[in-house]
């Protein structure tokens, strides 16, 4: 019974494990479930809130670019429809011509700076700066008391000389005194000479005169003023030639000779231009810098001009008759290539061209153009080759 009783007790207590058991088990099932079903409508949540936010995003783009096509349409309708206020001006017929170009001072040749000789007082001065003068005119002159003692006893002692010497010509040739003494007499009579000379240049030399025509560039002197021998009093310039000393490179002075005819440009003032003259090339080849020397000469430069003027030398190195000619404003330049714009029809038409020689604001050009077309020279910036045009200002006669 007992035995019985107790197998009974466990069979009792294994049902009521196994039921706990079998509880537990459903619980975390139920709760396991529970939760991957959370998750999985969090994840379609997520899913459908990220499609959402796409298609905003996407309705937003497209909503922009066909704001931005619309735009942009309307910016080109706009440019097709308004016309660009453009000037122009005609392409020309004329002669162009290449130049070779150098800078240099405008100088006087024969300039000179007017010395004292001797030793004095300025007692006079006769031309002030900027007076013409001619050769031998005096400019200044020197208190000569000195120089005038000075000359006259010279003067007296060549004459006492003389008169010795004579006497004693006499007296030789009738053997009444010696040679030797005869030969004392002549030397005595000769240093009486020299210092006679000496005496009469030093007295001229107090007067100071021009050493040739021309104008007073200077003065150095004050009146009154103590001077020494080599002392500068004046400075006095030939204006007549001016000459320009430019140094080229040697490949460039190939071909040209003397004598040819040259242009030459004031730099303080361009509209003052003149011609000259190449006077002489050097016959050699500076070591040091490969260039040569060319002196230019100016003929009749005008009144403007003065010495010491900073010029630009033009020569002629290349000329073309009835040549195609541009304004330089016409012309826009990318890289090695070139472009105008002409107007036809009140339209912008786009056209490369071929450039050649340049010259002052004109271009030569060899192609792409031709005599008489109107090409813009202002207002072109922004066009397109087709753009419409609304010509402001036509200059026929445009170079």
């Amino acid at each position: 019974m007992t035995e019985r009783y107790e197998a009974k007790n466990d069979t009792g207590r294994g049902k009521k494990l196994w039921r706990w058991l079998s509880l537990t088990v459903a619980v975390l099932l139920l709760a396991a479930g529970t939760v991957t079903m959370m998750s999985v409508r969090a994840a379609r949540a997520n899913e459908a809130s990220t499609a959402e936010d796409n298609a905003d995003t996407s309705e937003t783009a497209e909503a922009t670019a066909d704001s931005g096509e619309e735009k942009e349409g309307e910016e080109e309708g706009d440019d097709a429809k308004t016309p660009v206020p453009v000037e122009v001006a005609a392409v020309s017929e004329g002669t162009v011509s290449a130049y070779i170009s150098s800078t240099a001072n405008l100088v006087a040749e024969n300039e000179v700076k007017v010395l004292s000789e001797v030793e004095g007082r300025v007692l006079t001065l006769r031309v002030e700066e900027g007076d013409w003068v001619k050769n031998g005119q005096v400019l200044a002159s020197l208190v000569r008391d000195d120089e005038q003692i000075a000359f006259k006893k010279a003067q007296l002692k060549e004459t006492n000389a003389r008169a010795a010497f004579d006497r004693a010509k006499e007296l030789v040739d009738r053997e009444l005194i010696s040679r030797e003494e005869f030969d004392k007499l002549s030397i005595d009579y000769e240093i009486a000479g020299q210092e006679l000379a000496e005496a009469e240049w030093a007295l001229k030399k107090t007067t100071i005169v021009a050493p040739f025509s021309g104008r007073v560039t200077a003065r150095m002197t004050q009146l009154g003023q103590h001077v020494r021998p080599g002392d500068e009093l004046f400075q006095v310039t030939d204006f007549n030639p001016l000459i320009a000393r430019i140094y080229l490179p040697e490949r460039d002075v190939l071909g040209l000779e003397e004598g040819r005819i040259v242009q030459i440009r004031l730099d303080a003032a361009d509209q003052v231009s003149f011609a000259g003259r190449i006077r002489q090339i050097s016959p050699v080849v500076d070591t040091s810098t490969g260039t040569v020397k060319l002196t230019v000469e100016a003929t009749e430069p005008p009144k403007e001009v003065r010495p010491g003027s900073f010029v630009t030398v033009n020569i002629v190195r290349e000329t073309h008759p009835e040549a195609l000619l541009l304004p330089r404003e016409a012309v826009l330049r990318e890289l090695q290539k070139a472009h105008v714009f002409v107007a036809e029809d009140d339209v912008a038409e786009k056209r490369s061209v071929t450039l050649g020689l340049e010259e002052g604001d004109l271009i030569e050009v060899i192609s792409g153009v031709e005599a008489g077309d109107q090409v813009i020279v202002a207002g072109q910036g922004g066009l397109k080759d087709g753009s419409a045009v609304k010509i402001l200002i036509a200059d026929a006669n445009a170079g």
